[in-house]
């Protein structure tokens, strides 16, 4: 797609953020879109090689909309300033809706490349069951924090929201507490766009969330058990 323009794009919707340009500028808004619906598709197919769990992935369900809700929100700009996208099994792209783990990346106007995987706020019956699997597999869920690829290319598990105290009903002295403490299992990263490269967007996407792989799979092992149970 034609990355410097989706950034001017957002760049400028960043300084009139308000309805009257919208759609003055919407015919712009209406090709970028399309664009960007394209590389999420391409993704797709590129991610379906390494993981075929989302190959029946809606694209156009994977992305997220430009209009934010104001409903309850003390900022009222009416858009975000990024195009971004969620890809998912289930087709549902927010973690905490249940989906499950998610390949989400945006695209802001700042030519920041931000992109994550795992899940992220999961809902409290299936936190739950990921801090019963850290505990039941803790050589395993080691394994995955030694990942080389997920720790070369993402760090540490992101640490937002971490509680405080241990979560009610864990070992205090487990080998694992501070991870427990965690409210998200969610590995999260940017990088500069390559404005001049546009062709090196999917790619560089894939490579990324290929490195993940050992999380997603890990925690789509704690689905194995649930539904065995």
């Amino acid at each position: 797609m034609h990355l410097r323009d989706l950034t001017q794009f957002l760049n400028e919707l960043s300084e009139n953020n308000n309805r009257p340009w919208f759609i003055m500028n919407k015919p712009r808004y209406d090709i970028l879109r399309e664009e960007f619906l394209a590389v999420v598709t391409e993704l797709i197919r590129e991610l379906t090689k390494f993981d075929k769990q989302v190959a029946a992935c809606n694209p156009k369900k994977a992305m997220f909309r430009i209009n934010r809700d104001i409903r309850f929100a003390n900022d009222k700009r009416p858009y975000k300033t990024r195009f971004s996208a969620g890809i998912t099994p289930k087709d549902l792209r927010r973690p905490s809706a249940g989906g499950g783990s998610t390949y989400y990346f945006q695209i802001e106007g700042s030519g920041k490349l931000q992109f994550g995987v795992g899940e992220y706020l999961p809902p409290a019956p299936r936190l739950k069951a990921i801090r019963e699997q850290i505990v039941n597999d803790a050589t395993g869920f080691a394994k995955v924090l030694k990942n080389k690829q997920l720790r070369t290319t993402y760090g540490d598990l992101l640490d937002e929201d971490k509680l405080q105290r241990p979560p009610k009903g864990f070992d205090p002295q487990h080998v694992h507490i501070e991870y427990l403490k965690l409210k998200s299992f969610f590995v999260w990263t940017e990088i500069d766009l390559k404005v001049n490269e546009p062709d090196q967007l999917v790619p560089d996407l894939a490579r990324g969330f290929k490195d993940a792989f050992a999380l997603v799979t890990w925690l789509r092992g704690v689905e194995m058990s649930n539904a065995e149970e």
